[in-house]
């Protein structure tokens, strides 16, 4: 199955991520990124923290990136500002930090902002977010739901996310929050998307069709495209939902999903 994405890499990350001594996914970015020749923009508009923008920048240029700019995009007037699309024109990679997926998504959505990301990302540039970061990746973006290992029928509610890649659905936090239910019920809705369950300090790394895991948790990958039967449709509300066939990978450091095959491979050893 196609999955249509940019020629950028992504780098969807289950927040929490190591900034000061292991900093494996960081680092990760940064190298997609270029290195010591990247140019990086970090978007703080999830966090209504001051100080997360200019964390960032100082995180990453410890790290010797060539340039780290925070750009405080707090309303869609900003969205709009021809310095803020000049630096995504500059920028070799883009991170969007956590916070609120909902404010990330009310304030960059449909704006001139959000389509110049799209167009960049497909241009080659990388972009990777954290926690709420990650969810607004995709197409089809989790906005809030309850935590526990059952899917229920109102457990998640669902909104629009930022389209840099289609037919997954990303959640964040996931092991910490005991997530498996919220995402087995998002996927319930549609059977044809891909489920990414993402660990904290630990990101999907995702390049053309192949996924690679980097971090020191583990994702989950659920896949519903063969499954049997959903009891979705006649469910009624706090209803536990019946799904039948669904297969599930939990992949560590070093493994690898193929998004055309839906092959999982484990770690080279």
């Amino acid at each position: 199955m196609s999955r249509q994405q940019g020629a950028g890499t992504l780098m969807p990350i289950g927040g929490a991520e190591e900034k000061v001594r292991n900093r494996e996914v960081l680092r990760r970015f940064t190298e997609v990124c270029g290195a010591d020749s990247a140019r990086i923009v970090i978007i703080p508009t999830a966090s209504r923290l001051d100080s997360t923008g200019p964390r960032y920048e100082e995180v990453f240029l410890d790290m010797g990136v060539a340039a780290a700019r925070s750009l405080p995009i707090e309303t869609r007037a900003d969205c709009q500002q021809d310095e803020y699309l000049h630096a995504l024109d500059e920028a070799d990679g883009v991170f969007m930090t956590g916070g609120n997926q909902l404010r990330l998504s009310t304030t960059l959505g449909g704006t001139p902002f959000a389509k110049r990301l799209l167009e960049r990302h497909g241009e080659g540039m990388h972009v990777a977010g954290t926690s709420a970061g990650a969810a607004i990746l995709a197409e089809h973006m989790i906005a809030f739901g309850d935590e526990g290992s059952t899917p229920r029928c109102d457990m998640v509610t669902l909104a629009p996310g930022l389209g840099l890649t289609h037919g997954f659905i990303i959640d964040q936090h996931f092991r910490q929050r005991d997530r498996l239910g919220r995402l087995l019920t998002a996927l319930s809705y549609n059977p044809s998307f891909v489920g990414i369950g993402l660990d904290e300090d630990t990101s999907a790394v995702i390049d053309g069709q192949r996924l690679e895991v980097c971090g020191t948790g583990a994702i989950t990958v659920v896949d519903t495209h063969e499954i049997s039967f959903s009891s979705m449709d006649s469910s009624q509300q706090h209803d536990p939902i019946c799904v039948t066939d669904v297969r599930l990978h939990v992949l560590i450091s070093g493994s690898s999903y193929d998004l055309e095959t839906r092959q999982a491979r484990p770690p080279r050893t």
